[in-house]
């Protein structure tokens, strides 16, 4: 079912168009991607969302509710998430939760249960003034989800962390997923293969594309045949004798299969037909950074 219906939304700056004319919408309990280069409109996008900056023009619609103002059913974390020194990771949940309309003895008891959540257990006490960054990053995940809302808006949410600190946080927005609906920008493109049921492609404020990932895959796929010899010899002998163009790389022959016909059957008959130290025979697509070279950049 459609939780989020999002038409034309435009965001002006001046002179300077920053969203132009953007719809999509969003399926309950999925992940989506808002994937972009800097400058793309991603932050942008996710404000307006959140309620932090009014569209120029456009209308963003909840399905599910008749209320004028929706802010309580979303959460929102931005990509520097800032603090007040003073308070502690509990102190700081707690506001969190009573801004969003809990009441205070609910307040305190979600705010526990929501640092647990996200591993901070230890740190509930503590000084947000004392967080590293990657503490940071899970209170403002914290404070984005303590009211359970129904769409989890995520600016970049793993951008500077470390490897160990975005597995982390990806396998907790896995978790989450469960029982919201998140839409996310980001860079990490490996994130996005790892959790989206949706992308968007943004370009200088435009929707250039999107889908899902096994969709636009096959859009603009580019399937290849990896050959991998034992030696460099061998890929060159290879290449002289089979009757397809390839590129060789080192010890690795590539079959483009976008221009012509290569069946699998056929590759290995060539190649038990001579005396070849074959290490692999693969099949390969278009990666997920190949496509958005494709989509973003060359659009």
């Amino acid at each position: 079912m459609t939780l989020l219906h999002v038409d034309r939304l435009t965001k002006q700056f001046g002179n300077a168009l920053a969203v132009d004319a953007l719809s999509f919408e969003l399926k309950e309990h999925t992940a989506t991607a808002l994937i972009g280069p800097n400058g793309a409109g991603k932050t942008t996008t996710l404000s307006m969302l959140a309620g932090l900056l009014s569209a120029t023009d456009g209308s963003i619609k909840f399905q599910k509710s008749d209320r004028r103002d929706v802010r309580s059913l979303i959460g929102f974390l931005p990509q520097a998430p800032k603090f007040y020194p003073w308070l502690s990771a509990l102190e700081f949940t707690e506001m969190a939760a009573r801004i969003s309309g809990m009441e205070a003895r609910h307040a305190k008891q979600e705010a526990k249960k929501t640092l647990e959540f996200v591993g901070m257990a230890e740190a509930m006490t503590k000084k947000t003034a004392t967080f590293s960054g990657g503490m940071k990053q899970r209170l403002g995940l914290a404070q984005a989800i303590v009211h359970k809302p129904k769409l989890l808006l995520l600016d970049e949410p793993v951008a500077a962390l470390d490897p160990v600190g975005r597995r982390q946080v990806m396998t907790l927005l896995k978790e989450i997923q469960q029982q919201t609906t998140i839409l996310y920008s980001t860079h990490i493109l490996n994130d996005a293969e790892e959790m989206t049921d949706q992308l968007l492609f943004l370009r200088q404020g435009k929707l250039v594309e999107q889908g899902t990932l096994d969709g636009v895959r096959e859009k603009y796929a580019e399937p290849k045949i990896v050959i991998e010899f034992d030696q460099i010899e061998g890929a060159r002998l290879f290449k002289e004798s089979a009757p397809w163009s390839m590129t060789i790389e080192g010890r690795k022959a590539w079959l483009d299969l976008s221009d012509q016909a290569v069946h699998m059957n056929d590759i290995f008959s060539s190649l038990s037909a001579k005396t070849y130290n074959v290490r692999k025979v693969e099949r390969q697509t278009a990666s997920l950074e190949e496509i958005f070279m494709k989509v973003v950049l060359d659009s």
